[in-house]
């Protein structure tokens, strides 16, 4: 039976994926792993341990003490955060992947699933329509580890025959983790605020326009592309994932149309320079084509579900 360490299980992609692979494949069958001390309810639901991925020894005694055949490797520090500490960012998401995917290699671990980011692409890239195969000169340093993440990844593919597998996730958005240090958590924090406050300052330009997904289908992707036809894939470590693109006006009116008296202004810092190093869409034939990508939600769809979902979490707290 298959047996999944997740690192990162508290982050904001981690927590959900925890508990879709724990509904799919029941009690016991997952080691959810962070730095962090989990709150009550994860540890009333899975199999918790603290795991600093910088401990290679550490990464290596869970591996075989757990029997794991699947790593799932979203630690890392995102790219908001790893501007303002790059060399965090560079140990974290370098270091730490490398000690994950030795251990893979050295203990025959079947596959390791680990999400790359639009923050791979730079400015020189393509805007619209970004293809699977460009120009990468990230300009965050954040971007420049998955770069890095993605061709170690690929050279492992081809080196030691091992099962690496990744994508390159757009903006992610749900309501039940809050923003974690990205530069697209505006897509989130705006959602909150329009219901506890009726307001939001928004710290990019109301054109900035990015490619985004909403958190199922983000979910849907780690574990579509976990399952895909090893022998079908060309790309491995680097495909192209999106759902929609919208511009952060155009996301505000989306929730103007629900809530009509919500006023958003802007006031762009310092991720306003990393937005505008990224695409503003991207072009994901290659995942349609190799294993069957499609997304469930767009964002009048996304908008109604962060909604209604919102307003139960926040309960008293939302005023709209």
């Amino acid at each position: 039976m298959q047996k999944v360490l997740i690192t990162g299980s508290l982050g904001q992609i981690g927590s959900e994926l925890m508990c879709a692979l724990h509904g799919k494949l029941g009690a016991g069958k997952i080691i959810a792993t962070d730095v962090r001390e989990p709150w009550k309810e994860i540890l009333e639901n899975c199999n918790y341990e603290k795991l600093d991925v910088l401990d290679a020894k550490a990464v290596a005694d869970i591996c075989k003490r757990h029997k794991i055949d699947t790593i799932y490797h979203l630690a890392a520090i995102l790219s908001a955060t790893g501007e303002q500490n790059p060399q965090l960012a560079w140990n974290v998401n370098m270091h730490g992947f490398y000690n994950i995917i030795e251990a893979a290699r050295e203990l025959g671990i079947k596959q390791v699933i680990c999400p790359s980011s639009i923050a791979a692409f730079g400015p020189d890239t393509p805007k619209d329509d970004t293809p699977n195969e460009t120009i990468l000169r990230p300009t965050s340093i954040y971007g420049v580890t998955k770069v890095a993440g993605e061709l170690l990844g690929n050279y492992y593919v081809k080196k030691y025959n091992l099962d690496v597998r990744g994508v390159r996730f757009p903006g992610i958005i749900s309501w039940k983790t809050p923003p974690g240090g990205g530069t697209t958590d505006y897509a989130v924090a705006i959602y909150y605020e329009a219901l506890k406050k009726k307001s939001y300052t928004c710290f990019v330009r109301p054109d900035t326009v990015l490619p985004m997904m909403y958190m199922p289908d983000a979910i849907k992707v780690l574990i579509d592309i976990a399952e895909a036809d090893f022998a079908k894939l060309k790309h491995h470590c680097d495909y192209n994932v999106t759902a929609m693109s919208f511009s952060a006006a155009e996301l505000a009116e989306s929730i103007r149309k629900r809530i009509p008296d919500l006023m958003v202004d802007y006031q762009p810092d310092f991720r306003q320079q990393i937005a505008d190093s990224w695409p503003r869409s991207l072009d994901d034939s290659a995942a349609r084509a190799e294993w069957g990508w499609k997304p469930d939600y767009d964002l009048e769809m996304m908008t109604d579900d962060m909604l209604k979902n919102l307003r139960v979490k926040l309960g008293k707290d939302a005023i709209a």
